[in-house]
């Protein structure tokens, strides 16, 4: 497995990592032995880099990554998330960027991954109502207190990003982008250039559309939460499909599948860029992981360009909701 840095003097990670949202909720039932037995055989492959979340479950979703791992800490990149705050029930209850919280979510999270530290820590989703300045201040402390080794952020501004980086180094911006979610390019991408931070794609395959694999929103189960976002429904769906289909037969004359090209393109977009695409499967862990042995030139880039450009996706990538929590 090749490999990159995030960020300067940051951790050596796998070029492709591992999300692990999906081993708990969100794309249907899940089944926790074929998540560990899919995280083991990560490491066999030398995929290092896995990413949770506190919220994930909610709160089951680190035990069962810190259990898979265990006896082979050192051979993993550790990355978790806090700031998206959930109830007992799972019911949201908005985002935190409190001091006191953020101390308080990262003892939990270590405890619920059965660590010392935490190698890549995120403030999940930006509190408005508390000044960046406060919350990566407090990042800041858990790593000189040893319980943190690097600070990340997700779905944060350029602005925002801009006024974290002059409290503490921030290694990692983890924002949504695929070929479906181009956003980032516009102003993300560039800033984190400028100062020396690793990008982490999350859903770097659309959210398994770029897969090519489901051709109906009736091939999600009941609850999968793809049957209510607004890129898997009615027109909108089915002319992403069509941009799918055009880029899955790219992918057969390249050799490859359709999310191994697609992998391939946001690996060919920067060396500072490190996609997580999330899997429960080994089949799926091993042909995401192969993404890196593809290469694409400059005439695979242009042809991909004409079927996928910037903004074709219909729909956008969360509801009203979920779009307000972004971009912070």
């Amino acid at each position: 497995m090749k490999t990159r840095v995030l960020g300067a003097d940051g951790p050596v990670v796998s070029a492709i990592g591992l999300g692990c949202m999906g081993m708990s909720e969100f794309y249907g039932v899940a089944d926790e032995r074929e998540a560990v037995a899919t995280i083991h055989r990560a490491l066999e492959l030398g995929v290092t880099l896995r990413d949770t979340a506190c919220m994930y479950g909610p709160f089951t979703n680190e035990k069962p990554v810190g259990n898979a791992i265990r006896g082979r800490r050192d051979d993993v990149v550790l990355a978790t998330k806090f700031g998206n705050v959930r109830g007992p029930d799972g019911e949201r209850l908005g985002v935190d960027g409190h001091p006191d919280y953020v101390r308080k979510a990262c003892d939990a999270s270590l405890t619920r991954l059965g660590v010392d530290h935490i190698d890549l820590y995120y403030q999940h989703r930006v509190d408005p109502t508390v000044p960046i300045e406060d919350t990566v201040g407090a990042m800041g402390e858990l790593v000189a207190a040893g319980k943190v080794r690097f600070l990340g952020m997700s779905e944060a501004a350029p602005e925002t990003l801009e006024r974290a980086v002059e409290v503490h180094a921030i290694h990692a911006l983890q924002t949504e982008y695929s070929l479906c979610s181009r956003e980032p390019e516009d102003e993300l991408l560039p800033m984190c250039e400028k100062f020396g931070i690793g990008f982490v794609p999350y859903s770097p395959l659309g959210r398994g559309f770029l897969t090519g694999r489901y051709r109906s929103p009736d091939d999600f189960e009941a609850a999968d939460f793809r049957r209510n976002n607004p890129r898997f429904r009615g027109d909108n769906f089915r002319k992403n499909l069509d941009v799918v289909t055009r880029v899955g037969a790219i992918a057969k004359e390249k050799g490859c599948t359709a999310a191994q090209l697609a992998l391939a393109w946001l690996l060919a977009q920067g060396d500072h860029i490190v996609p997580i695409p999330g899997t429960t499967r080994i089949g799926r862990l091993e042909e995401n992981a192969g993404a890196v042995d593809v290469t694409l030139d400059a005439d695979d880039l242009a042809r991909i360009e004409a079927v996928a450009p910037a903004g074709f996706a219909a729909g956008m990538r969360y509801d009203e909701a979920g779009m307000r929590s972004v971009h912070r």
